[in-house]
């Protein structure tokens, strides 16, 4: 025992650690219990690595085990809206704590159609006015005395809307400050409100519609300098009086731009008021373009699995930013692929390419990856309402796709032509067998919209437990 004893003492004299942690052999009381403290505290913060750790962990195994969704599709085919369309049905708590942020947006997506307008009524004046000199008779030589140019209207447009435009000013300052605060990058040539993943914009409006002191219901005190809610109530009936009136109507008309502009116009006397809140739907058909990547990550609150975790990354669909879809080809479920039926609008970045071409070669490709050889394909052939208002008007499909041909110009038989391309570019392109999934779809149409997204969820869900062995 007591050469284990001198060995121990040896070993423990021996090791710089042992060393480093004997007490001075001078050490006053103070210094003592400084150096005990100093001891705790770093014990504590020891714990508190091995707890981020332990949840990192956690979390990391949650994230392995959640359901992951990829939205595909080009620039305004429908993806953000699917997303909300999701939140919606399966998770409504979470959608509606954000109610705030998207007043501001419904709002902001007022003001810009407003905005569209009063352009619109200015590019009227400006190609009406003609230059005219008076007739006083002939001078020399048969010409024109010199006078005074009149310039002179053809323009529909009176007066009465020159004012209104001028009242209703106001509302492009407002909507320039937000702009700026949602996409600090943005210029003029930016024409949807847009925000850049990741800026954490919603907290940003949240501030915007609920920074201001308790007032009374219906009034505009303690509101926020930049709330466009009292500015747009003070403006609401001009809005209406403009958006309503006849001869606006036909100067649309005339401008070929009849549906461009009416993001909701045709709801201004609801939304202009100082008691607005948002409804589902309100918050549901609000355009906002995502630049970038936007991770959304939320809790089934109801449904099959509740509780479960779901990843839903919504991608820009430009053509700049489908160089950044490929990271996320390598550990998702499904991909929903939105394609709207548009046969007769090209891009906005190339007026040379059709925009239902542009989603089929998307569409080609994303078959044919080899790393989305087991993810599940989901096609929507999205906003049916717009291709049912453009083969009602007389559009031809034909005139746009020859190799239509003289089917049928109506509903049904044009989205089977469609469907059928598409599903024959799955079958011969996909690097293994796999099932075609597909649905007719206006994501703005929240009920008919969460119908289909309840078997879309199952669907995913099974083919999730099929690879993990659940089932």
């Amino acid at each position: 025992m007591a050469s284990s004893s001198l060995f121990t003492s040896a070993t423990d004299a021996d090791d710089p650690l042992s060393k480093a942690l004997q007490p001075p052999p001078d050490e006053s009381p103070d210094d003592r219990a400084l150096r005990l403290q100093q001891q705790r505290e770093a014990q504590a913060i020891s714990h508190r690595i091995d707890e981020d750790i332990q949840e990192s962990k956690k979390a990391f195994d949650r994230r392995k085990k959640a359901i992951k969704i990829l939205l595909l599709g080009q620039a305004e085919s429908g993806k953000s809206t699917t997303l909300k369309n999701f939140q919606l049905a399966f998770s409504p708590a979470h959608f509606r704590n954000e109610r705030a942020a998207w007043k501001t947006i419904v709002q902001l997506n007022l003001i810009r159609s407003i905005k569209r307008l009063l352009e619109i009524l200015q590019d009227e004046w400006d190609q009406s006015v003609r230059p005219s000199r008076p007739d006083k008779g002939k001078g020399v030589a048969g010409r024109s005395p010199p006078g005074p140019t009149v310039r002179f209207s053809t323009s529909p447009l009176t007066d009465t809307h020159r004012r209104i435009r001028m009242r209703l000013s106001p509302l492009i300052s407002i909507e320039e400050e937000l702009t700026k605060r949602l996409l600090p990058e943005a210029n003029e040539k930016v024409r949807d409100v847009c925000v850049r993943a990741g800026s954490g914009w919603k907290g940003v409006l949240t501030s915007v519609s609920s920074n201001h002191i308790e007032r009374r219901p219906g009034t505009a005190e303690g509101r926020s300098k930049d709330d466009p809610t009292a500015v747009l109530a003070a403006c609401r009936d001009d809005i209406v009086t403009l958006w309503e009136d006849p001869v606006v109507r036909e100067v649309l008309k005339k401008h070929n731009l009849p549906f461009k502009v009416h993001s909701f116009l045709n709801d201004a006397a609801r939304i202009a008021t100082l008691i607005y809140e948002p409804t589902d739907d309100d918050i549901v058909r609000a355009r906002l373009r995502t630049l970038g990547v936007e991770e959304h990550r939320f809790t089934m609150e109801n449904g099959a699995l509740p509780g479960s975790e779901w990843y839903i990354y919504d991608v820009g669909g430009s053509r700049s930013n489908r160089p950044m879809w490929i990271p996320y080809f390598d550990d998702i479920q499904a991909i929903i692929f939105l394609a709207p039926l548009a046969f007769n609008l090209m891009l906005e970045e190339d007026s040379k390419v059709n925009r239902l071409e542009d989603s089929i070669m998307l569409w080609k490709e994303i078959c044919g990856n080899p790393l989305l050889g087991k993810t599940t394909l989901i096609l929507f052939l999205n906003k049916m309402d717009i291709l049912q208002a453009t083969l009602a008007s007389g559009i031809r499909v034909s005139k746009y796709v020859p190799s239509y041909g003289e089917q049928p110009n109506d509903v049904q038989h044009v989205t089977k032509y469609f469907r059928d391309k598409f599903r024959g570019y799955h079958k011969r392109l996909s690097p293994q067998a796999r099932s075609f999934y597909w649905h007719e779809t206006s994501v703005i149409d929240t009920r008919s919209t969460a119908a289909i997204l309840v078997g879309v969820r199952e669907g995913i869900l099974r083919a999730h437990l099929q690879s993990v062995n659940v089932i």
